[in-house]
């Protein structure tokens, strides 16, 4: 029996990943079971109506990404109904946000899909088995994280107050939210995932959680229809896979935008390595992500079909000049690897949060239909089925020793730079996985219609100009929490944790 190790975004979901490996499981099976953990006890920040990408790599195959994310909803229904049963809402996340909430908001979700599917091609234990760990913290209960209680600390009056059944949930009798630590029961959600186990994913799409779900939803003016549920497929797809120091990478690839982004930051990171944190290094990755960002801004933002300018943005950051580049045009993650040689990364997002409940099944659902800052043109000529965009970039990477890590992140638009910054300290300035995870990081972005560089506190900032700078006293979940495993030859099994959404790591 293999032994794993796993990076989560809390230590009970770790712990659950640790405990099916122990009962035989490989790292695909640690990583879905915390997955899935993580989807019904991260409140707010996730949701069993989510969607997402795993990755996976074994030793003797290439690596595979199973693209389990959300697809635009409507079939059969008239183009008037958009935007019906839902309405913008506003709160402060690391400055003033807004967001689409309401029925109107819920995509089509993958998730369950991905799951199954890569349990059945690559897990090692029965499906039911690797749900069990869910059902038994949701009939029991279960302690609210520090990452939850601080996002529903921003969030839980604009997008999880006005759902009766999400705000009883969520809030105490005076209306106050939740805190970090409190035990939470979630009425009914405990029995839809015994139904999930004993009959499978497909049961969330076309039997009585699906029926249920596309019924409340039409009743209230969204989009999701049983037509959409019954098509959802999730699609293996052969990731991007580039070179950065000894390793050979393989992340995330269109439609999605976030491995595009990431793949084209470590090119252009890999040609002039860091010798150490200092101004220069600073003002390097400033322009770097700069760069890279404004790319995205230009031509893949809002656009479905970017192969063609996910291709051009990675010949562009081959050959290094980042004038050309600029001229031209509330998710988890889990990583698990094994010791023998089998790594798993899944990414997956509710965007952030829809407030919708499916009555009577303890089900929150997804706003991916309401990510304003991911659909810039708007979302309404979009036809029914098509692949939502994804700042999502679950990687996996291997050395020529046998060595294998999985890594990834949440955090919106910070993914990739969040990944970058990890991957450069580890690779390239042989910083363990955990001083390379701690490490302050910034973030380049458009702050109130200027370009603003977001920083932890600790980086030599001095020198930028051009930028308005914003600190951050402390590490904050605004940038992201990366989660890492790693097996090496030598030293065998480790993982670490991003404390910023007070991670949690454990092996079996």
């Amino acid at each position: 029996m293999s032994q794993v190790s796993i990076a989560a975004g809390s230590q009970i979901s770790a712990e659950a990943g640790a405990a099916v490996a122990a009962e035989g499981g490989n790292a695909v099976d640690a990583a879905l079971a915390a997955a899935i953990v993580a989807m019904c006890t991260d409140l707010g920040v996730m949701a069993p109506g989510a969607s997402g990408f795993i990755a996976v790599w074994s030793p003797d195959s290439d690596p595979v990404v199973i693209d389990a994310y959300a697809e635009m909803p409507g079939r059969g229904l008239a183009s008037a109904q958009f935007g019906q049963g839902a309405r913008e809402v506003f709160f402060d996340y690391g400055g003033r946000m807004s967001n689409i909430v309401g029925y109107g908001s819920v995509a089509t979700p993958g998730i369950f899909a991905g799951l199954g599917m890569a349990s059945e091609r690559y897990g090692a234990i029965p499906w039911a088995d690797v749900v069990a760990p869910a059902i038994r913290w949701t009939d029991q209960g279960f302690p609210l994280t520090g990452g939850a209680a601080e996002y529903l600390r921003y969030t839980h009056e604009a997008i999880f107050s006005w759902h009766p059944e999400s705000y009883q949930a969520l809030h105490h009798a005076d209306g106050s939210p939740l805190q970090a630590g409190e035990i939470v029961h979630i009425p009914n959600l405990a029995d839809s995932l015994r139904l999930i186990a004993q009959k499978g994913a497909d049961v969330f799409y076309t039997g009585e959680i699906g029926q249920r779900m596309a019924a409340e939803i039409q009743a209230n003016g969204g989009l999701l229809t049983a037509a959409d549920l019954a098509a959802y497929q999730a699609i293996p797809r052969s990731p991007i896979r580039l070179r950065f120091g000894d390793w050979e990478m393989a992340t995330n690839p269109p439609p999605a935008i976030g491995g595009p982004c990431l793949a084209a930051m470590l090119l252009l990171l890999d040609q002039q390595p860091f010798p150490d944190w200092n101004a220069a290094t600073v003002e390097r990755l400033v322009e770097i992500q700069q760069a890279v960002l404004d790319y995205r801004r230009r031509q893949l933002d809002g656009v479905h079909h970017c192969g063609a300018a996910a291709a051009q943005l990675l010949e562009l950051a081959k050959l290094g000049n980042l004038k050309t580049l600029i001229h031209s045009p509330s998710t988890i993650h889990i990583s698990a690897v094994d010791s023998e040689g089998l790594a798993c990364s899944i990414s997956a997002s509710a965007g952030y949060g829809s407030g919708t409940m499916i009555s009577g099944t303890g089900l929150w659902l997804n706003n991916s239909l309401g990510e304003i800052d991911l659909h810039p043109k708007g979302l309404e000529a979009l036809p029914p089925g098509t692949r939502l965009a994804s700042n999502m970039a679950p990687t996996i990477a291997r050395r020529g020793d046998g060595a294998v890590l999985a890594i990834g992140s949440p955090g919106a638009s910070r993914i990739t730079t969040a990944i970058a910054q990890v991957l450069s300290n580890f690779v390239h300035l042989d910083m363990s996985l955990e001083r390379a995870i701690a490490h302050p990081r910034l973030h380049v972005e458009n702050f109130e219609g200027h370009p603003a560089v977001a920083f932890e506190v600790g980086l030599p900032i001095e020198r930028l100009t051009g930028f308005i700078t914003r600190d951050f006293p402390k590490r904050s979940m605004y940038f992201g929490g990366v989660q890492a495993a790693l097996w090496d030859p030598i030293v065998g099994l480790s993982a670490s944790a991003d404390r910023r959404r007070a991670g949690g790591v454990a092996q079996s």
